[in-house]
């Protein structure tokens, strides 16, 4: 179910990958290969190791083992091609900002002393909010938008940086089903246009539907590949231990009436 790295197509390939923080080994011979243009789920329990994963593929956290390539690079030599989107946003909303402004911040580290530059980056914001479906809205607070919009606000702002990789932590986490599928359709066309994407998730009854391909996540690599072929009973019960009884009903397009964290 482990895919060894195969071909120089791939965004991001790990080999054996082992992270250690303190004492405690987080993730442990973690290997896997991602090709360009996927959209990837990252399943797993709280404390599987998900946000070390994404960590370390911003290069903030050292591979103790093995390795981790981005496009042939190590991570840390590859900030910036990876944009990543936090579950929950941290902004002063007692000062008020527009979805114009959000996205500003992601072209301002980019911006030259270039008298065209202002041209250009007003550009670049408007292509990044016309890309998420939010153009319309350009110039509203973002405070006043839906949890979902907000979202899709953020991820523009990662588009302005010119990120090839995008990470998502918990994208769907209070978001109502209309929005997580708009969000959905955003990240299926930039997908469509060659953005490699990888979401941490906790949905499991979707994700055989949403995905191209499943990263299940427990310290080590427990599978990843085709959802509909990887994530099986066995899978589960590594992943989830004793928990996993609560997908007892669970099969891919056949969901029991179970709650999780």
């Amino acid at each position: 179910m482990l895919q060894k790295p195969s071909n120089n197509v791939c965004q991001i390939v790990t080999d054996g990958c082992c992270v250690e923080l303190g004492n405690e080994v987080v993730l442990d011979d973690v290997t896997f290969s991602i090709k360009e243009g996927t959209l990837v789920g990252v399943v797993g329990p709280n404390g599987g190791g998900k946000t070390t994963l994404f960590n370390t593929i911003l290069g903030l956290v050292p591979i103790t083992h093995g390795s981790m390539k981005i496009k042939g690079l190590n991570p840390n030599q590859a900030t910036g091609m990876i944009g990543y989107v936090p579950q929950k946003e941290e902004l002063n909303w007692k000062f008020p900002v527009t979805a114009r402004q959000v996205v500003q911040m992601g072209v301002t580290k980019n911006s030259s002393f270039s008298p065209f530059s202002s041209k250009k980056d007003k550009q670049i914001i408007e292509e990044s909010l016309t890309k998420v479906g939010l153009i319309n809205r350009i110039d509203d607070r973002v405070e006043e938008m839906s949890g979902g919009q907000r979202q899709r606000v953020f991820l523009a702002r990662t588009l302005a940086q010119g990120s090839e990789i995008l990470l998502l932590d918990e994208a769907f986490s209070g978001v109502d089903i209309g929005s997580q599928e708009k969000l959905l359709d955003v990240l299926r066309n930039l997908k469509n246009d060659g953005k490699t994407i990888l979401m941490a998730t906790h949905d499991l009854n979707t994700i055989g539907e949403r995905f191209d391909e499943v990263l299940c996540l427990n310290r080590h690599c427990c599978a990843f590949g085709d959802p509909l072929k990887v994530l099986t009973q066995d899978v589960l019960v590594e992943l989830y231990g004793s928990h996993s009884s609560m997908f007892k009903n669970h099969t891919l397009g056949q969901h029991g009436h179970n709650y999780g964290d």
